[in-house]
């Protein structure tokens, strides 16, 4: 990780913190202190946790961490020039108060540089939000216009699929005509990983609140896989704030459905995630690239095998697959009273295109496109992407012609 704090650049992974470029020396424990601070930034840590994750085999008095927190705020210049960085809570601990930004999260991504472009591509802000339960979310907000925005998928990761050129050139593309909020789900991405709650109602309630955070009065709203429910349920309860909803190979109840024939390759799924996601060999990730993306190229398979395997420990990812069954919101579907477009590929294999007419028909007025697709997720490059943005973009209401349909210097 890579956070900036001015005048300060704090490099976790190369134990590195530069001061306006200059490089400034810490030792060892008061540059763990400074890391829990900032990686926790706004949060208060408490005493014996910061004791407990600096010193976890061994048993020290307190004023070992005063020590550090006075070396640290040495070091930073701590209240100097006005600048404030660490706030003392008297009897309880201590937070890092500063205005932090994320500017690289991207563990080491190995074969796929063919598939990547350079760092050289604009940065995105990274802001974080913490639910009621404690759980803090990373979302980024960029462009102009109507708010759009995108509810969780399954698995994702903002600073990852940023650097695909495809992805980051349909966001800049949406972002020229709306104002575009993405963020990661709980336990996974650069949202917390320590995570007890995956339910579905969670993560409904962690959308409502991080919407009542950011202000939105009122948005259009588009989501995907697991993202179509929490769209959908959103929608209902909040008529007044969704002006628009868009489903993209969306299920409405579970996946697979109650006493589907596919329940027990769904377990045994869940058992390879667990015990195989987070190796370096790919096999067990292939799996779900190839479900999801059966005609990928080599070099997008391989970016997608990485994502998988960056983006959420197995554990988390088989965690959170383990909630689709129990989702069930065709009865809030009538419910819905906003303009609604759903597109689903017609020959995929994860969610089957049923599900997207079933959505259709109980969604009054519902405009229902299939598309001529066997992935789950259609990309530039193939004949259903250009119906895919032909529908959204007039959906949205964007100038015609205004949208070019893949990077003009796409990746081999």
């Amino acid at each position: 990780m890579v956070f900036r704090f001015e005048p300060f650049q704090l490099d976790v992974g190369e134990r590195r913190l530069v001061r306006s470029g200059e490089l400034v020396s810490l030792r060892p424990k008061v540059f763990d202190t400074l890391c829990i601070l900032v990686e926790n930034h706004g949060r208060l840590i408490r005493k014996d946790e910061l004791m407990q994750r600096l010193w976890p085999d061994s048993v020290v008095e307190e004023n070992n961490l005063d020590h550090n927190i006075s070396k640290l705020r040495r070091a930073l210049q701590d209240g100097a020039n006005g600048q404030k960085f660490i706030e003392t809570v008297p009897r309880q601990g201590y937070r890092f108060i500063a205005d932090v930004q994320l500017v690289s999260d991207t563990p080491t991504v190995r074969n796929v540089e063919t598939y990547l472009e350079d760092d050289s591509a604009a940065e995105q802000e990274i802001q974080f939000f913490t639910t009621s339960d404690g759980v803090r979310l990373a979302y980024t907000m960029g462009g102009s216009g109507p708010p759009l925005v995108r509810a969780i998928d399954w698995l994702n990761h903002l600073d990852f699929e940023w650097k695909n050129p495809y992805r980051r050139h349909w966001f800049s593309q949406i972002m020229g005509n709306n104002t575009l909020l993405r963020y990661d789900q709980r336990g996974s991405g650069l949202s917390d990983w320590n995570v007890e709650d995956f339910s579905f109602e969670r993560s409904l309630a962690d959308f409502e609140e991080l919407m009542d955070a950011v202000g939105f009065d009122r948005f259009a709203l588009v989501g995907s896989c697991q993202g179509g429910p929490i769209g959908t349920a959103y929608a209902a309860r909040h008529p007044e704030r969704v002006t628009k909803l868009i489903l993209v190979g969306a299920f409405a109840q579970g996946w697979p459905p109650p006493g589907s024939m596919i329940t027990e390759q769904f377990n045994a799924m869940l058992t390879l995630i667990r015990l195989g996601w987070g190796r370096d060999n790919p096999a067990f990730r292939q799996l779900w690239t190839t479900l999801f993306r059966p005609d990928a190229s080599p070099q997008e398979t391989e970016w997608m095998n990485e994502f998988q395997r960056i983006t959420s420990s197995p554990e988390n990812a088989a965690r959170m697959m383990a909630e689709f069954p129990k989702i069930d919101v065709t009865d809030v579907l009538p419910k819905v009273s906003c303009p609604t477009l759903v597109l689903h590929s017609r020959d995929e294999s994860v969610v089957p295109a049923s599900e997207g007419r079933l959505i259709a028909s109980r969604i009054r007025g519902a405009r229902y496109v299939e598309l001529p697709s066997r992935s789950h997720e259609v990309v530039p490059g193939e004949p259903a992407w250009q119906i895919f943005v032909d529908e959204v973009s007039r959906f949205l209401g964007w100038p015609d012609g205004h949208v070019a349909l893949q990077p003009s210097t796409a990746a081999s």
